[in-house]
Protein backbone atom coordinates (compact mmCIF):
# COMPACT_ATOMS: atom_id res chain seq x y z
CA UNK A 1 0.00 0.00 0.00
CA UNK A 2 2.70 2.26 1.04
CA UNK A 3 4.58 1.43 -2.60
CA UNK A 4 1.23 2.05 -4.22
CA UNK A 5 1.33 6.14 -2.26
CA UNK A 6 4.46 6.47 -3.14
CA UNK A 7 3.92 5.66 -7.01
CA UNK A 8 1.21 8.12 -7.31
CA UNK A 9 2.91 10.60 -5.85
CA UNK A 10 5.70 10.81 -8.30
CA UNK A 11 2.76 10.68 -10.99
CA UNK A 12 1.60 14.23 -9.54
CA UNK A 13 3.35 16.42 -9.84
CA UNK A 14 2.36 20.15 -8.90
CA UNK A 15 2.84 22.60 -11.91
CA UNK A 16 4.88 25.14 -10.66
CA UNK A 17 3.20 28.52 -10.34
CA UNK A 18 5.48 30.85 -12.98
CA UNK A 19 4.69 27.77 -15.40
CA UNK A 20 1.05 28.56 -14.73
CA UNK A 21 1.33 32.20 -15.15
CA UNK A 22 3.35 31.93 -18.65
CA UNK A 23 0.79 29.98 -19.66
CA UNK A 24 -2.56 32.05 -18.80
CA UNK A 25 -0.42 35.42 -19.89
CA UNK A 26 0.52 33.59 -23.33
CA UNK A 27 -2.81 32.52 -24.05
CA UNK A 28 -4.13 36.20 -22.99
CA UNK A 29 -1.86 37.55 -25.80
CA UNK A 30 -3.68 34.91 -28.28
CA UNK A 31 -6.71 36.09 -27.31
CA UNK A 32 -6.13 39.80 -27.49
CA UNK A 33 -4.20 40.08 -30.93
CA UNK A 34 -5.80 39.93 -34.08
CA UNK A 35 -3.30 37.58 -35.71
CA UNK A 36 -0.69 35.29 -33.95
CA UNK A 37 1.97 34.24 -36.04
CA UNK A 38 4.93 31.52 -36.17
CA UNK A 39 8.38 31.91 -37.93
CA UNK A 40 10.80 29.97 -37.89
CA UNK A 41 14.45 31.58 -36.50
CA UNK A 42 16.81 29.09 -38.13
CA UNK A 43 20.18 30.42 -39.07
CA UNK A 44 18.97 33.78 -37.50
CA UNK A 45 22.22 35.55 -36.31
CA UNK A 46 21.63 37.26 -32.40
CA UNK A 47 21.97 40.18 -33.60
CA UNK A 48 19.76 40.57 -36.53
CA UNK A 49 16.64 38.66 -33.99
CA UNK A 50 17.28 41.60 -31.76
CA UNK A 51 17.48 44.17 -34.61
CA UNK A 52 14.03 43.19 -36.14
CA UNK A 53 12.60 42.99 -32.84
CA UNK A 54 13.55 46.73 -32.48
CA UNK A 55 12.02 47.52 -36.03
CA UNK A 56 8.83 45.71 -35.69
CA UNK A 57 8.17 46.97 -31.61
CA UNK A 58 5.38 49.55 -32.68
CA UNK A 59 3.95 46.56 -35.08
CA UNK A 60 4.31 43.14 -33.50
CA UNK A 61 5.35 41.45 -30.23
CA UNK A 62 7.62 38.76 -30.47
CA UNK A 63 7.65 36.52 -28.01
CA UNK A 64 10.36 32.81 -27.46
CA UNK A 65 8.61 30.49 -25.62
CA UNK A 66 9.00 26.47 -24.53
CA UNK A 67 7.00 24.06 -26.97
CA UNK A 68 5.22 22.88 -23.94
CA UNK A 69 4.28 26.39 -22.77
CA UNK A 70 2.75 27.61 -26.07
CA UNK A 71 1.29 23.84 -26.88
CA UNK A 72 -0.71 24.14 -23.45
CA UNK A 73 -1.68 28.27 -24.03
CA UNK A 74 -3.18 27.13 -26.86
CA UNK A 75 -5.09 24.11 -25.19
CA UNK A 76 -6.47 26.29 -23.10
CA UNK A 77 -8.56 28.51 -25.68
CA UNK A 78 -11.82 27.58 -26.83
CA UNK A 79 -11.26 27.85 -30.27
CA UNK A 80 -11.38 25.12 -32.55
CA UNK A 81 -10.06 26.53 -35.37
CA UNK A 82 -6.75 27.75 -33.29
CA UNK A 83 -5.89 24.45 -32.46
CA UNK A 84 -4.85 23.59 -35.52
CA UNK A 85 -1.97 26.07 -34.81
CA UNK A 86 -0.67 23.07 -32.57
CA UNK A 87 1.05 21.16 -35.41
CA UNK A 88 3.38 24.24 -36.33
CA UNK A 89 4.69 24.62 -33.02
CA UNK A 90 8.17 23.06 -33.51
CA UNK A 91 11.97 24.09 -32.48
CA UNK A 92 13.51 27.33 -33.49
CA UNK A 93 10.37 29.27 -33.62
CA UNK A 94 9.00 32.87 -32.50
CA UNK A 95 5.70 33.79 -32.19
CA UNK A 96 4.09 36.88 -33.17
CA UNK A 97 1.62 39.02 -31.89
CA UNK A 98 -0.12 41.93 -33.68
CA UNK A 99 -3.13 43.86 -34.63
CA UNK A 100 -2.22 43.88 -38.34
CA UNK A 101 -3.61 41.27 -40.67
CA UNK A 102 -1.32 37.96 -41.08
CA UNK A 103 -0.63 39.37 -44.74
CA UNK A 104 0.66 42.56 -43.92
CA UNK A 105 2.86 41.39 -40.64
CA UNK A 106 4.25 38.79 -43.07
CA UNK A 107 5.16 41.00 -45.44
CA UNK A 108 6.34 43.33 -42.42
CA UNK A 109 9.01 40.18 -41.96
CA UNK A 110 9.88 39.91 -45.62
CA UNK A 111 11.00 43.96 -45.56
CA UNK A 112 13.33 43.09 -42.53
CA UNK A 113 15.27 40.69 -43.71
CA UNK A 114 18.71 41.17 -45.09
CA UNK A 115 21.23 39.63 -47.70
CA UNK A 116 23.05 36.70 -47.40
CA UNK A 117 25.87 34.44 -48.05
CA UNK A 118 25.28 31.38 -49.71
CA UNK A 119 26.59 28.25 -47.88
CA UNK A 120 27.50 24.64 -49.21
CA UNK A 121 23.94 22.63 -48.59
CA UNK A 122 21.63 25.96 -49.07
CA UNK A 123 19.14 25.98 -51.71
CA UNK A 124 19.20 28.20 -54.44
CA UNK A 125 16.19 30.52 -53.72
CA UNK A 126 16.02 31.31 -57.65
CA UNK A 127 18.07 30.93 -60.73
CA UNK A 128 21.75 32.35 -59.65
CA UNK A 129 23.72 34.01 -62.76
CA UNK A 130 27.01 35.67 -62.91
CA UNK A 131 25.98 38.78 -65.44
CA UNK A 132 29.67 39.47 -67.95
CA UNK A 133 31.90 42.04 -66.59
CA UNK A 134 35.23 42.58 -64.66
CA UNK A 135 36.23 41.28 -61.37
CA UNK A 136 38.77 42.43 -57.99
CA UNK A 137 40.39 39.10 -58.51
CA UNK A 138 43.82 38.82 -59.62
CA UNK A 139 45.01 36.20 -61.83
CA UNK A 140 45.91 32.89 -60.03
CA UNK A 141 44.01 30.51 -58.34
CA UNK A 142 40.94 32.23 -58.79
CA UNK A 143 41.05 31.08 -62.40
CA UNK A 144 40.62 27.64 -61.71
CA UNK A 145 38.19 28.13 -59.65
CA UNK A 146 35.88 30.34 -61.52
CA UNK A 147 36.19 27.91 -64.46
CA UNK A 148 35.25 24.78 -62.13
CA UNK A 149 31.27 26.13 -61.53
CA UNK A 150 31.36 27.11 -65.87
CA UNK A 151 32.44 30.71 -65.90
CA UNK A 152 34.63 31.81 -68.63
CA UNK A 153 36.89 34.10 -67.66
CA UNK A 154 39.77 36.00 -69.13
CA UNK A 155 42.76 38.21 -67.59
CA UNK A 156 42.75 41.88 -68.03
CA UNK A 157 44.73 44.66 -66.35
CA UNK A 158 46.19 42.02 -64.08
CA UNK A 159 42.48 41.18 -62.73
CA UNK A 160 39.95 38.73 -64.34
CA UNK A 161 37.32 39.55 -66.09
CA UNK A 162 33.77 37.39 -66.86
CA UNK A 163 33.97 37.02 -70.55
CA UNK A 164 29.60 35.48 -70.53
CA UNK A 165 26.67 35.07 -68.27
CA UNK A 166 26.39 31.69 -67.19
CA UNK A 167 23.82 30.23 -64.39
CA UNK A 168 26.02 28.77 -61.53
CA UNK A 169 22.65 27.22 -59.53
CA UNK A 170 19.16 26.84 -60.66
CA UNK A 171 15.97 27.89 -58.44
CA UNK A 172 15.92 25.02 -56.16
CA UNK A 173 19.54 23.04 -56.49
CA UNK A 174 21.48 22.50 -53.82
CA UNK A 175 24.53 24.99 -53.90
CA UNK A 176 27.23 22.70 -53.96
CA UNK A 177 30.49 23.96 -51.81
CA UNK A 178 32.91 25.22 -54.97
CA UNK A 179 29.64 27.62 -56.78
CA UNK A 180 29.38 28.64 -52.63
CA UNK A 181 32.89 29.40 -52.82
CA UNK A 182 33.03 31.66 -56.00
CA UNK A 183 30.07 33.67 -54.64
CA UNK A 184 31.77 34.74 -51.58
CA UNK A 185 34.70 35.53 -53.20
CA UNK A 186 32.29 37.63 -56.03
CA UNK A 187 30.41 39.13 -53.35
CA UNK A 188 27.04 37.39 -53.91
CA UNK A 189 24.47 37.30 -51.46
CA UNK A 190 21.83 34.81 -52.76
CA UNK A 191 20.15 34.16 -49.65
CA UNK A 192 18.01 35.77 -47.16
CA UNK A 193 18.39 36.06 -43.68
CA UNK A 194 15.40 36.84 -41.33
CA UNK A 195 11.89 35.92 -39.73
CA UNK A 196 10.37 33.13 -42.19
CA UNK A 197 6.90 32.49 -41.64
CA UNK A 198 5.56 29.44 -41.16
CA UNK A 199 1.53 29.64 -40.59
CA UNK A 200 -0.37 32.56 -38.50
CA UNK A 201 -4.18 32.44 -37.00
CA UNK A 202 -6.56 35.23 -38.05
CA UNK A 203 -8.93 35.78 -34.69
CA UNK A 204 -10.91 37.99 -37.28
CA UNK A 205 -12.01 35.46 -39.89
CA UNK A 206 -10.81 32.37 -37.54
CA UNK A 207 -8.90 31.38 -40.31
CA UNK A 208 -5.48 30.06 -40.15
CA UNK A 209 -3.08 30.75 -43.23
CA UNK A 210 0.13 28.88 -44.75
CA UNK A 211 2.36 29.72 -47.45
CA UNK A 212 2.37 33.14 -46.74
CA UNK A 213 5.93 34.03 -47.22
CA UNK A 214 5.27 37.78 -49.61
CA UNK A 215 8.14 39.13 -51.54
CA UNK A 216 6.61 42.66 -52.43
CA UNK A 217 8.87 43.56 -55.05
CA UNK A 218 9.04 39.92 -56.54
CA UNK A 219 4.76 40.28 -56.31
CA UNK A 220 4.70 43.60 -57.64
CA UNK A 221 6.84 42.07 -60.72
CA UNK A 222 4.74 39.27 -61.50
CA UNK A 223 1.53 41.87 -61.12
CA UNK A 224 3.03 43.94 -63.73
CA UNK A 225 4.00 41.15 -66.33
CA UNK A 226 0.58 40.31 -65.84
CA UNK A 227 -0.74 43.49 -66.81
CA UNK A 228 1.25 43.45 -70.06
CA UNK A 229 -0.12 39.93 -70.76
CA UNK A 230 -3.73 41.20 -70.15
CA UNK A 231 -3.59 44.05 -72.16
CA UNK A 232 -2.41 42.27 -74.95
CA UNK A 233 -4.82 39.41 -74.37
CA UNK A 234 -7.99 42.18 -74.46
CA UNK A 235 -6.36 43.72 -77.68
CA UNK A 236 -6.23 40.42 -79.44
CA UNK A 237 -10.05 39.59 -78.40
CA UNK A 238 -11.14 43.41 -79.16
CA UNK A 239 -12.07 43.47 -75.65
CA UNK A 240 -13.22 47.38 -74.65
CA UNK A 241 -12.38 48.36 -71.35
CA UNK A 242 -10.82 51.64 -69.74
CA UNK A 243 -7.11 50.89 -70.80
CA UNK A 244 -7.66 49.03 -74.29
CA UNK A 245 -10.31 51.39 -75.60
CA UNK A 246 -7.61 54.19 -76.03
CA UNK A 247 -5.52 51.62 -77.82
CA UNK A 248 -8.32 50.59 -80.48
CA UNK A 249 -9.31 54.82 -80.88
CA UNK A 250 -5.33 55.24 -81.82
CA UNK A 251 -4.87 52.39 -83.75
CA UNK A 252 -9.01 53.34 -85.70
CA UNK A 253 -6.98 56.61 -86.64
CA UNK A 254 -3.99 55.42 -88.17
CA UNK A 255 -6.54 53.14 -89.98
CA UNK A 256 -8.63 56.25 -91.06
CA UNK A 257 -5.14 58.31 -92.25
CA UNK A 258 -3.48 55.05 -94.28
CA UNK A 259 -6.96 54.20 -95.91
CA UNK A 260 -7.37 58.61 -96.74
CA UNK A 261 -3.79 58.05 -98.14
CA UNK A 262 -4.63 55.25 -100.76
CA UNK A 263 -7.71 56.51 -101.89
CA UNK A 264 -5.67 59.97 -102.54
CA UNK A 265 -3.47 57.91 -104.90
CA UNK A 266 -5.88 55.51 -106.47
CA UNK A 267 -8.71 59.05 -107.45
CA UNK A 268 -6.59 59.92 -110.29
CA UNK A 269 -6.06 57.41 -112.08
CA UNK A 270 -10.16 56.56 -111.88
CA UNK A 271 -10.97 60.01 -113.19
CA UNK A 272 -8.69 59.53 -116.42
CA UNK A 273 -10.07 56.37 -117.55
CA UNK A 274 -13.36 58.08 -117.18
CA UNK A 275 -12.31 60.67 -119.42
CA UNK A 276 -10.25 58.00 -122.39
CA UNK A 277 -13.87 56.54 -122.79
Amino acid sequence: MKMENKKNNKEIKKVPMEKIKMVKELAEKIIKNRTFLVASTKNLPSSQFHEIKKNLRNEAEIKITKKSITLRSISTIEKGVLQNMKVYIGADIALFFSDLDPFELSALLSENQSPAKAKAGDLAPEDIKIEPGPTDLVAGPAISELSGVGLKVAVEGGKLTIKQPVVIAKKGEIIKENVAGVMTKLNILPMRVGFDPIAAYDSKSEKIYTGIKIDKKKTLEEFRECAKKSFGFAVNINYPSVETVKYFIAKAGLEEHALNSLLDKTSPIQTTTKEGN
